[in-house]
């Protein structure tokens, strides 16, 4: 008989989202909260093809980030929530620090309505300061 002093089985550290969710909780975050961010570094991870976060940085979250913009067309504040998930990961679990991102950023409808606003204030000032009828503006037709 043979004695073994291996002892007990050393405990296996936790993985990425036990140590979000750890974080998380230490801090006190919502529960709606933890799970939003769980998802979201989940799908990220997906998106990379299982990458582990410590193997990727700006370009890969810039390139998820606009994916959900592009192809997703996710509305801004959920590409917010994405992305505060994201950095969270990387600054609070992580440790690591990121730049200044550059991905394409979802437009709020608030933005969009008020672009265009200022696009029809525009045109509708020039077209009355040369004497234009403001009718024209709207494919109208002022001859009946």
């Amino acid at each position: 008989m043979k004695s073994s002093n291996a002892g007990p089985p050393t405990p296996k550290p936790p993985g990425l989202l036990d140590q979000v969710r750890a974080k998380l909780r230490l801090q006190h975050a919502s529960i709606r909260t933890e799970e939003a961010y769980i998802q979201w570094i989940t799908r990220f991870i997906l998106f990379h093809k299982k990458r582990h976060p410590r193997e990727m940085g700006p370009a890969e979250i810039e390139a998820f980030l606009t994916h959900l913009a592009i192809e997703r067309q996710v509305s801004a504040s959920t590409q917010n929530q994405a992305f505060s998930a994201l950095l969270y990961l990387y600054q609070q679990v992580l440790n690591i620090e990121l730049p200044r991102l550059d991905a394409l950023r979802a437009r709020r409808l608030s933005d969009i309505v008020d672009n265009d606003r200022s696009q029809v204030c525009r045109r509708l000032s020039k077209s009355v300061r040369h004497g234009g009828d403001p009718a024209e503006l709207s494919g109208a037709s002022s001859s009946q």
